[in-house]
């Protein structure tokens, strides 16, 4: 399957740039499975979605953590400066990260961080990459105290202080994430509440969101495209609840794709399996989900994996159709845009 055929024309206007000014307040989009191949779909709010969703619903989250992994850091020879994005350990304590500027940063190099620590260049495991160790070893208060939240480069702005809070979800808990699973922005405290007020159970997952989620596919052909490695950790508690979900015939809906790709990584034919885990799954048209009934997500870049897991869940041209309404629409597109049900 060709990947152009996952490219569309978004004016930039349309890619938000700001959270909307209230958590929650996002516009919200209804897509059906069945039916033609345009859908049927509906226009409502991110209030609306209580009310949408069947008592008995199981909604499974990903709960991690956006790390405040982008710094900049000073050459201790030249002077220079330079940015860094911390992307995960290595087995051997050192750190994996995404440089700019990559032909200058050479193994050797030292770099001086805010809160007086010393990165040297150790690998170049990768042309925009680098392995940095560290002294002393950071911890996570070092990261939250001098590090910058990672926002998407089509974001043409630096963070602030409101995205240290609208660039994690309401309930992040365990902390690992070079970016943030983004459908999971929309829901609030009050949300959250009027689903269990319904009967809709929630479970959680964890699973570490990487750079590579939302890297374009620059493959002619979308299975040739080198999908990448994510941890992830399934709790015993939401594996029981999915399969008991299961055995009762009522729904699994996956908020957001990480959500999507942990259930499918980690299922085994009658329930996720609980524990950890890695997946380099690549979704696209043609596959048969086993664990997911609904989704709940983002507008999504062109040509990105993202785009093709939620077209591999309701059709291609039924995706490509709705993609065309929201433009017209003036839908907010990406990480701070609207929201999309398909049921």
């Amino acid at each position: 399957m060709k990947t152009s055929l996952f490219s569309f024309n978004l004016p930039e206007k349309l890619i938000a740039q700001e959270p909307p000014r209230e958590r929650g307040s996002s516009r919200l989009m209804v897509l059906e499975r069945d039916g033609d191949a345009g859908g049927v779909v509906q226009h409502l709010s991110m209030r609306d979605l209580p009310s949408l969703i069947e008592p008995g619903t199981v909604m499974v989250f990903n709960d991690t953590r956006v790390r405040k992994a982008r710094f900049f850091a000073e050459n201790a020879e030249t002077g220079g400066h330079g940015e860094f994005l911390f992307i995960r350990p290595t087995p051997e304590g050192d750190w994996d990260c995404i440089v700019d500027k990559a032909r200058r940063r050479r193994i050797g190099q030292k770099w001086i961080f805010p809160g007086d620590v010393t990165g040297s260049i150790v690998s170049a495991p990768a042309t925009d990459r680098r392995i940095l160790h560290l002294d002393p070893l950071p911890s996570e208060e070092w990261f939250e105290r001098h590090g910058h939240i990672p926002l998407p480069p089509y974001m043409r702005r630096p963070d602030n202080s409101e995205d240290a809070e609208r660039y994690q979800t309401v309930y992040a808990r365990n902390t690992g994430s070079a970016a943030a699973p983004t459908a999971g922005l929309h829901f609030t405290g009050e949300i959250l509440d009027e689903l269990e007020k319904k009967g809709i159970q929630t479970a959680w997952v964890t699973l570490e969101v990487g750079l590579g989620t939302f890297a374009p596919v620059r493959t002619e052909n979308i299975q040739d495209h080198p999908m990448h490695h994510e941890k992830y950790n399934v709790p015993e508690d939401t594996s029981r609840l999915v399969r008991r979900a299961r055995m009762e015939g009522r729904k699994i809906l996956a908020v957001g794709t990480t959500a999507v790709r942990t259930l499918e990584a980690s299922w085994n034919g009658t329930e996720p399996e609980s524990g950890e885990g890695s997946t380099n799954l690549f979704i696209y048209p043609g596959y048969e989900f086993r664990a997911v009934d609904l989704l709940f997500t983002n507008f999504h870049t062109p040509n990105s994996s993202l785009l093709m897991l939620v077209s591999a869940f309701c059709g291609r041209e039924k995706l490509m159709a709705a993609y065309e309404t929201a433009i017209d629409m003036e839908y907010r597109f990406f990480s701070y845009g609207d929201a999309m049900l398909i049921r």
